[in-house]
């Protein structure tokens, strides 16, 4: 799928903040003032819509992120080298450059306390003489280093992944670790092994060298236990203007059922709870399922039941009479088999949540002479990139 490029004619362009930015991939737009990416993230909505034959009129712009810097709650960094048989560098994908790494000890949309865990971490293993995996060759031992770190509840994680050689001693390691001093709380340190090829953790196994596999945050006022591999949105206070709006356009939801497709671990659908009669939510991946019935224990929420499997396959075999669906697909959208599914229920509204503009471009196609668009916004969950997320309501015909 292509990326979106914005377009900054004639714009005046400022100094990044980030001393890494004329080199790093993590950024493209923090030369660029606020107000002009959000301008311009409007302008191509309003063009994805034109395009392809959609209502103008119903978009409603977009809404800024609360915080522009140290906005993300997680935060993958890879280890590698700058150059060719360089130093051990830990950080961000140089511009453009799949193999060469970074080192960015003061990134600026992470907060202070990921930049002293990447500092430490970096040269911790450059004085241990340990290789970083090769994306190409496919040996050696440190990969990357995931830290997560709830934005309203100051609780760290901390997930070392390596491949499985050498079985080297991470004593060292933890307890560096452990001594670091962070205005979080650091709660855990983790060692996963992973020997896909793939650029991506995909874990083997997980070990826990320190405290718990897993932390907590808030949002809306509930409390959700994030594990090392649990989705979550990744700008916290971001996610609460999405789910504040998802309420809104939801409209009167008291004593309504609503089927909450593609769920995750709850989110959506615990802050809809509260007022509505009943949520069902439905989600592939068993983990998430499993994560999201413990978070509606952890806020005693009963209202809700979660169904791990394909969205078809559990909708053929659950009874649900929708007054409301909710859907969050990831980037490729729903596709025409659910849609198709999601029309046969026959619910009052749709509350379509987008994480990539040109698959609900193709997704509100499918649905359009069955439900029609009353309205859209943007929600900048990620400045100073060109991702933005769409909420759409659909009413149906």
């Amino acid at each position: 799928m292509s990326k979106t490029i914005l377009k900054f004619d004639d714009i005046e362009r400022t100094q990044p903040e980030c001393p890494h930015f004329a080199e790093c991939g993590g950024c493209a737009y923090q030369d660029v003032p606020y107000e002009e990416q959000l301008e311009a993230k409007r302008e191509y909505m309003a063009g994805l819509l034109k395009q392809n034959g959609l209502p103008l009129d119903v978009y409603e712009g977009i809404k800024p992120s609360p915080e522009i810097f140290e906005y993300r709650n997680k935060m993958e960094f890879s280890f590698g080298d700058y150059r060719k048989g360089g130093e051990l560098t830990l950080g961000l994908h140089k511009r453009g450059r799949f193999m060469d790494i970074l080192s960015t000890e003061k990134c600026r949309i992470v907060d202070e306390d990921f930049d002293a865990i990447v500092a430490a971490a970096q040269e911790y293993f450059r004085n241990a003489g340990l290789t970083h995996y090769n994306r190409r060759t496919h040996e050696g031992y440190l990969r990357f280093l995931v830290v997560r770190k709830g934005k309203n509840t100051g609780e760290i994680l901390i997930n070392l992944v390596t491949s499985s050689r050498p079985d080297a001693d991470l004593c060292g390691f933890t307890e560096l670790m452990k001594s670091l001093k962070l205005s979080g709380k650091l709660m855990g340190v983790l060692h996963t092994v992973s020997d896909n090829p793939s650029d991506a953790v995909m874990p083997q196994s997980t070990e826990t060298l320190f405290g718990r596999d897993y932390i907590y945050d808030k949002i809306l006022d509930l409390t959700f236990k994030i594990s090392p591999f649990s989705f979550f949105q990744t700008n916290s206070h971001g996610a609460e203007v999405l789910y504040d709006t998802i309420k809104e356009y939801a409209g009167d939801i008291k004593d309504k059922s609503i089927l909450d497709l593609y769920c995750g671990t709850g989110t959506i659908g615990m802050t809809l709870a509260g007022e509505a009669g009943e949520v069902t939510g439905i989600e592939i991946v068993e983990e998430a399922v499993q994560a999201a019935k413990e978070n509606a224990q952890i806020n005693d929420i009963s209202n809700c039941r979660f169904f791990a499997g394909d969205a078809g396959g559990v909708l053929n075999e659950i009874e649900v009479r929708p007054d409301i669906v909710v859907v969050d697909p990831p980037r490729p959208g729903i596709g025409a088999k659910t849609a198709e599914k999601v029309i046969g229920l026959a619910a009052e509204k749709i509350v379509y949540v987008s994480c990539n503009p040109v698959s609900l471009m193709n997704d509100l196609k499918l649905l359009k002479n069955n439900y029609s668009i009353n309205k859209m916004v943007n929600i900048d969950m990620f400045p100073h990139t060109s991702h933005t997320e769409c909420v759409c309501l659909l009413e149906r015909v």
